[in-house]
């Protein structure tokens, strides 16, 4: 049995040639199934939950397609990939809403270190107490996948020394989010931060991992996996998603798998720990230099990642995951999306070069998709 699983994506617009130019105001306007971020440069839509990868992939595609139809009637505008402002444009905040006060709280607070694009992945888990244990592992485990999935090297025009630029500036609040003990621990928690203003609502919780659902705190359903850069390729978003709902259906069959139980750190030196490893992996990726959470010893993180693939094949397997997970052995040999075009950088292309060749690729891409795979249900 397959966990449920949807995605959050959040993209850019602009043009061929990679610059961003916002467009959110009419696509909300004329398109159903958009919603707009605080800066109109960001469309956001989310996916229905699935089990099954087949409809997953089809659903990541086709709205993408609606939305690239839509631009191409509005003018020479496209999608544009990478979670960063990468060409230019970080000197001004350009409002979506701008008459919405947590919009002007957001912009007034951290300004355009917030204007990225990323990949939300939310995972069905409706029991409160295995959601928490669940995102305690998670939390531990994120910069795995961020090292999966790091898409952003550039930031206006400029090679930022990050491999993930949008996770070393993302302003992660509030800055010290502990790995909570229990749902209990996780209402009470909340209220304080809400109380002492440090959370302005209850989605003001801006972490690698939290728990999510209709009511937060109280009704949770789902784990939110926020972490990852932008990820255009939907082959290497499933084979992520593959490999984090493996590592879980793990965790469903083993309890023990919780850093609680399996780590002689403290709570709080489990979060310093895992803190460390975000920002490592937003500097070198899959290079990265990491410490484990169950002893400390240090890794790669594309070591970690391939015991990880090899760890949860025998649960993988039988569900049918182990062929959407094989992708991840083609990002630890070829890089990930960061690697790829610091690689071209290095070969003299500019950074501009490198993104009107993604936008090619990545539009020939999903029609490919489209065509082969969700034609049926395009239609």
């Amino acid at each position: 049995m397959l966990l449920s699983k949807g995605f959050e994506v959040e993209m850019y617009t602009g043009s061929p040639q990679g610059d961003i130019i916002g467009l959110s105001d009419r696509i909300v306007r004329d398109l159903e199934g958009f919603v707009r971020e605080p800066d109109a440069r960001n469309v956001e839509y989310t996916t229905a939950p699935y089990c099954g990868y087949d409809r997953l992939l089809c659903a990541l595609v086709n709205p993408r397609q609606h939305l690239r139809q839509y631009l191409r009637s509005q003018g020479d505008y496209t999608l544009i990939p990478g979670s960063t402002l990468s060409l230019g444009g970080a000197d001004q905040f350009y409002r979506s809403d701008p008459n919405n006060p947590y919009h002007s709280y957001i912009e007034q607070t951290y300004h355009t270190d917030v204007v990225t694009a990323s990949i939300h992945i939310n995972v069905g888990i409706n029991d409160p107490e295995i959601l928490m244990r669940a995102c305690r592992l998670v939390r531990v485990e994120a910069p795995l996948y961020l090292a999966l999935s790091a898409s952003s090297p550039f930031l206006d025009g400029q090679v930022t020394g990050y491999h993930s630029t949008r996770w070393a500036v993302f302003p992660q609040t509030p800055p010290f989010v502990p790995l909570f003990a229990d749902h209990d621990h996780f209402i009470q928690w909340t209220a304080q931060q809400l109380d002492q203003g440090t959370m302005q609502n209850v989605r003001h919780l801006w972490c690698s991992v939290r728990p999510n659902g209709d009511r937060r705190p109280y009704n949770l359903n789902r784990l939110e996996l926020r972490i990852c850069d932008l990820v255009t390729d939907p082959i290497s978003l499933l084979a992520i998603t593959a490999l984090l709902e493996a590592r879980l259906l793990q965790l469903l069959a083993n309890p023990q798998l919780d850093p609680l139980k399996q780590s002689k750190l403290t709570p709080d030196e489990l979060v310093s720990l895992t803190l460390a490893n975000e920002q490592a992996v937003a500097k070198q990726s899959l290079d990265a230099s990491l410490q484990h959470w169950q002893d400390g010893q240090t890794l790669l993180a594309r070591d970690w990642i391939e015991q990880l693939r090899q760890e949860v094949t025998f649960i993988a397997k039988p569900r049918g995951l182990s062929c959407f997970i094989s992708p991840i052995q083609r990002i630890l040999r070829e890089g990930n999306t960061a690697q790829q075009w610091l690689t071209q950088y290095e070969a003299g292309q500019s950074p501009q070069q490198i993104l009107s060749q993604a936008i090619q690729s990545t539009e020939q891409m999903e029609r490919d998709l489209e065509d082969k795979l969700c034609h049926s249900q395009a239609a």
